[in-house]
């Protein structure tokens, strides 16, 4: 790569997909009438995906919104109230629920679980997935299901694909355009085909973006450029049977301005076999298996992206090369007794590898990094069994309730028996090292009653969760613990009681929701920054959490439609009396949109308060307090046009007034040759973007 201005950063250039072409990703049906004869159309551009269950959130990854996403699953997530993203640059963020990140949020990709490798959180599992090559992201707030593996204390995030068999050979394609400020461009297609009997899916994207300017006109070390390529290949012999094989990969790079170093790679391999099988009028109705593996090698270097300061602690070319291999299953079964009973009871697991090694570029003062071993630093396994069950009491109240049992265990390799001053893994420490495991058996469970009300379209429900969580590996060697045995073998796991509430409103013109939670947790994992990396450690603490979402839509008329959502997060540290670090402020979205059926305009106003309830030096495995925050407001407008069935034309003015404003939740400002340093990351400024979608 050529290098460029006074930062020496390495010039990203666009490489569209040889197999890209203009096309598109939703299309928007005919207007429909509801029954008392107003008017309903879906969004041409969403701004508030609405609660459409109790603590459920259904959304279309392939609709286009503002504001405009990056380039990962983070970003995506933080337009649904109750999530906020920890901006590190332009892309790979953190996402947070209720302000709880990591392992706290369950997520699944396509039904299996990917993991990232940087101790520092360079490579979320959210930076390994491209929202639009899914077509339906599920989201499950708090601890209110058992099904989704081990650990949901915040919520289960599920990136899905759907599928239905063919009645008859046919093929479809969908694709996208985007262009937008900062050199934004991304391009996307999916074309399905099958029969009767098989069927194939083929799909691929490629983002690209330079460095984004604040609102105060600074740019920002967060250019980034990636591109996936997921296909599968299915079995269909009857109605009641599939078998499927998949196979994906995807690589790429993102600039940073929270670290001393850039993602130089986010390579990702992944393969999954997928079996299930209806039985129609039996108790025993539905089967289904799945195996996948999921592989992420990622290169963090300070010299692709930028050069090498020679004032800062890394004055030479230097390069982290750290991978995990994943390989896991599950298997389900469902149980129907008419209307009143359903089972869905089964086993799910996972083990996971990860290993590191440093060094540099081809003829540098270090090693080439690429000619130097693996060291295994950590191995993670666990296996569950698990049961959820529905029981219709009445045609107005049913009972759902869930247990699981989750065997967990970690094996930590070459761990100083003294403390490694705060050394990263690969990179030994003073005297004696061990290899050493540790395993823990982890009940969790919940019980929620919900009631449809007799006097209005509205369903009341109150449930109670209890979840254990295993450290993670952040948690247990990353960046900022102490990663001795003395730390690996005493961190405890986290213990988490809720309380969930709320009510459910729907009817022609009105759709409304609101939810609150309270709870406790025993041992919640706190990570101490201290004055310097030798001091940071993980702990654990008592704390009690509570918060709540509500949101509303609202049809003025046949072509009027006003939203509004509000999100609120609150976290005590009850062993030390100081508020947890890192909880979001208040925030609330307000938005007002004219659609005719052909074309739409809407505008949307985003308000988050000042955070001043804050522990300076403590935090999570990605950021830590900086101090109390400032509350700020923007507005953003957006437009669209209906061309016809197949095409949808998009657009948007994201920071319409070009706001100066960073979130408080941040992973703080790194110091930058050739940049203005804020202390926390800066949002973009004003964002302008253009979106083409179609479907054949």
């Amino acid at each position: 790569m050529s290098h460029h201005g006074s930062t020496g950063k390495a010039r990203m250039v666009a490489r569209p997909l040889p197999c890209l072409i203009a096309l598109a990703i939703h299309v928007t049906s005919s207007p429909a009438l509801a029954d008392d004869g107003v008017l309903t159309l879906n969004p041409i551009v969403v701004t508030a995906p609405m609660q459409d269950s109790p603590l459920t959130v259904i959304t279309d990854p392939k609709a286009p919104r503002q504001p405009v996403p990056a380039s990962d699953g983070a970003d995506f997530l933080k337009s649904i109230p109750g999530f906020s993203t920890i901006r590190k640059g332009g892309s790979n963020g953190d996402p947070v629920l209720r302000g709880m990140v990591g392992s706290r949020i369950n997520l699944l990709v396509d039904g299996g679980q990917i993991g990232g490798g940087c101790p520092s959180r360079m490579d979320p599992p959210t930076a390994y997935i491209s929202p639009q090559l899914f077509d339906r992201v599920t989201v499950i707030k708090g601890p209110q299901t058992v099904l989704y593996g081990p650990g949901n204390s915040a919520g289960t995030v599920l990136f899905e694909k759907d599928f239905k068999r063919y009645t008859k050979t046919d093929a479809t394609l969908e694709g996208s355009l985007l262009g937008g400020s900062a050199g934004r461009n991304d391009q996307m297609v999916d074309v399905r085909a099958g029969t009767p009997d098989v069927y194939m899916n083929v799909s691929a994207n490629h983002t690209h973006a330079q460095d984004y300017e604040d609102g105060d006109g600074h740019r920002v070390h967060s250019a980034w450029d990636r591109w996936n390529v997921d296909t599968a290949l299915g079995w269909t012999p009857d109605d009641n049977t599939r078998l499927e094989l998949s196979a994906g990969k995807g690589d790429g790079q993102a600039a940073y301005a929270f670290s001393g170093m850039d993602g130089a790679q986010f390579l990702r391999e992944s393969v999954g076999l997928k079996f299930e099988h209806d039985r129609p009028a039996a108790v025993f109705d539905h089967i289904e298996a799945q195996l996948y593996y999921n592989y992420a090698d990622h290169v963090m270097d300070n010299y692709t992206l930028r050069q090498p300061d020679p004032s800062s602690m890394m004055p030479m070319a230097m390069a982290s090369d750290v991978d995990r291999r994943t390989v896991g299953g599950r298997v389900t079964g469902t149980f129907d007794w008419g209307d009143m009973w359903k089972l869905q009871a089964g086993l799910d697991g996972s083990s996971s590898v990860h290993t590191s090694r440093m060094g540099g570029p081809p003829g540098g003062m270090l090693p080439d990094y690429r000619t130097q071993p693996r060291l295994r630093d950590a191995r993670m396994d666990t296996l569950g069994a698990f049961g959820e069950l529905t029981w219709n009491l009445t045609e107005r109240d049913r009972w759902i309730g869930g247990a699981r049992m989750d065997r967990a265990q970690t094996r930590g390799y070459d761990l100083p028996v003294a403390s490694s001053g705060g050394m990263m893994p690969g990179m030994g420490g003073a005297g004696r090292t061990v290899d050493v495991s540790r395993a823990e058996t982890l009940p969790s469970g919940f019980a929620r009653y919900e009631h449809d009300l007799a006097s209005s379209p509205a369903t009341f429900y109150a449930g109670v969760g209890h979840v254990e969580r295993f450290p993670d590996y952040w948690e247990l060697f990353g960046q900022h613990t102490q990663k001795n045995l003395g730390s690996f073998e005493t961190l405890r796991p986290e213990k988490t009681t809720q309380l969930d509430i709320g009510l459910q409103y729907h009817d022609a013109r009105l759709k409304a929701w609101v939810s609150g939670y309270a709870g406790v947790v025993k041992d919640f994992i706190l990570m101490d920054y201290g004055t310097d990396m030798g001091a940071a450690q993980a702990r654990n603490v008592d704390a009690r959490i509570a918060g709540g979402e509500a949101g509303l839509v609202y049809t003025l008329d046949d072509h009027w439609r006003a939203d509004a959502t509000v999100a609120w997060a609150w976290g005590e540290n009850r062993s030390e009396h100081r508020p947890l670090p890192q909880m979001p402020p208040l925030e609330t979205r307000v938005g007002l949109t004219y659609d005719s059926g052909v074309w739409s305009v809407g505008g949307i106003w985003r308000l988050a308060t000042a955070q001043r309830r804050v522990a300076v030096g403590e935090g999570n495995i990605v950021g830590q307090d900086l101090g109390p925050s400032a509350g700020f407001g923007v507005f953003s407008l957006n437009g669209g046009y209906r061309i016809d069935r197949s095409l949808t034309l998009s657009a948007g003015i994201d920071n319409l007034f070009n706001k100066t404003y960073a979130e408080h939740v941040n992973a703080a400002s790194a110091g930058l040759v050739g940049y203005v340093n804020t202390m926390r990351v800066n949002e973009p400024g004003r964002t302008v973007w253009l979106k083409l979608d179609a479907k054949y």
